[in-house]
């Protein structure tokens, strides 16, 4: 799965890969400028569009928010990296 996604990554040139010169095993994964000046313009994105979804919040009740949503995907995120107990 994470090879897929770097190789799409590495086509839109993203990232490069390398051979890690520690470990022959293993690939450096690095962000190139194009990557880089990508990232910067999808989180302006998210900050503008956070910005307008919490426009009729106070600061209190946004703090909130961001806070419960946080837990709700940290959460999600233990959820999916812990094995299915319905597999048997």
């Amino acid at each position: 799965m994470m090879t897929y996604l770097l190789d799409d990554l590495e086509a839109h040139a993203l990232v490069t890969r390398s051979p890690d010169p520690r470990d022959r095993r293993a690939r450096l994964v690095l962000i190139t400028d194009i990557g880089r000046n990508r990232l910067q313009q999808v989180r302006q994105s998210l900050a503008i569009a956070e910005a307008r979804l919490l426009d009729d919040l106070d600061d209190q009740d946004a703090g909130k928010l961001r806070t419960l949503l946080s837990r709700v995907a940290q959460t999600a995120q233990r959820e999916s990296l812990a094995p299915d107990e319905t597999d048997c």
